[in-house]
């Protein structure tokens, strides 16, 4: 004769060690998914940051040298000290560019700093060109410069597209 197992009789302490072990899992769980959520957000808000000092510093940069342009396309200023401020200009534009080497996107923007990038380069090109302009007089790396200008602009432009997509989530 087979001897009977004698039926276990569920323990509730067990059980609710268990049901205690599970609860903690899933807070844990929850914690950790929160808690990468803000650092990506933290990450996304501090490249944004950064990208708005690059493009700020961008900005008053080439609105500085818009205005030494004018003050030379006056007779404000010689050619050879437009000539030294355009060589500090690039340099600094240069600097600028290399600024962008140093920030970590999230991967929905990086498409748009990239554009940022070639934009900043294109403006620089321009600038180079326009430098040829006010060595030589000739119109022809003027409108070379200005057309550079012009697909830095559409750069920037789709730069700008690209990161309110990224922002928002759209594709």
């Amino acid at each position: 004769m087979k001897k009977k197992k004698p039926e276990k009789v569920p323990n509730p302490k067990r059980n609710l060690r268990i049901a205690i072990m599970v609860g903690v899992a899933i807070i844990v769980a929850v914690v950790a998914v929160d808690y990468n959520l803000d650092q990506a957000n933290l990450k996304g808000q501090r490249f944004g940051n950064n990208l708005a000092i690059i493009q700020a510093d961008l900005n008053n940069e080439t609105s500085s040298f818009d205005a030494k342009l004018t003050a030379y396309e006056k007779g404000q200023i010689p050619k050879d000290q437009m000539l030294n401020m355009t060589d500090m200009h690039i340099a600094k534009m240069q600097n600028i560019l290399t600024r962008y080497d140093s920030l970590s996107p999230p991967e929905p923007f990086v498409a748009s700093l990239q554009l940022f990038r070639l934009s900043t380069q294109a403006q620089i090109e321009s600038d180079g060109a326009l430098k040829e302009w006010v060595q030589t007089g000739d119109n022809a790396t003027r409108s070379k410069s200005d057309q550079l200008l012009q697909e830095s602009f559409q750069y920037e432009m789709n730069a700008l597209q690209s990161y309110n997509k990224a922002k928002t989530g759209s594709s």
